[in-house]
């Protein structure tokens, strides 16, 4: 399966790093890694901490990698809340000659990154 929406409002969004053009090595060397239509999309480190739920231990979060499709704007700068538009997650696995699974995880996508309002319930425009 692929590009799985999922509901990210039960989560906030603090930017720990500057966004970046995503990257990848080619002929020995770091290039922009555009998609096919010549897009180069961004990458955004974000920790994302669980909202607090009445009667539950509050989470702990985690830093996730998100990429995003269009260029977050000059507001979007480490410390800020910012929400997800329209986030979709990817799984990988990798198997050896076996056919044993080696590993697996997930990615993240997004179509763009919004400041988040009051609260980061709604999008500051």
């Amino acid at each position: 399966m692929k590009d799985i929406p999922f509901v990210s409002s039960g989560y906030r969004f603090m930017v720990t790093e500057a966004p970046t053009m995503k990257m990848r090595e080619k002929g020995g060397e770091m290039v922009p890694a555009a998609d096919r239509e010549g897009r180069v999309p961004f990458v955004v480190m974000l920790f994302a901490k669980p909202r607090p739920v009445a009667g539950q231990r509050p989470g702990k979060g985690e830093e996730i990698k998100v990429t995003v499709a269009s260029e977050p704007g000059e507001e979007i700068e480490e410390g800020s809340y910012v929400e997800l538009i329209n986030p979709v997650l990817n799984t990988w696995q990798t198997t050896n000659d076996e056919g044993r699974i080696t590993g697996s995880g997930l990615w993240f996508k997004a179509e763009a990154v919004k400041l988040a309002g009051q609260g980061g319930l709604s999008s500051a425009a």
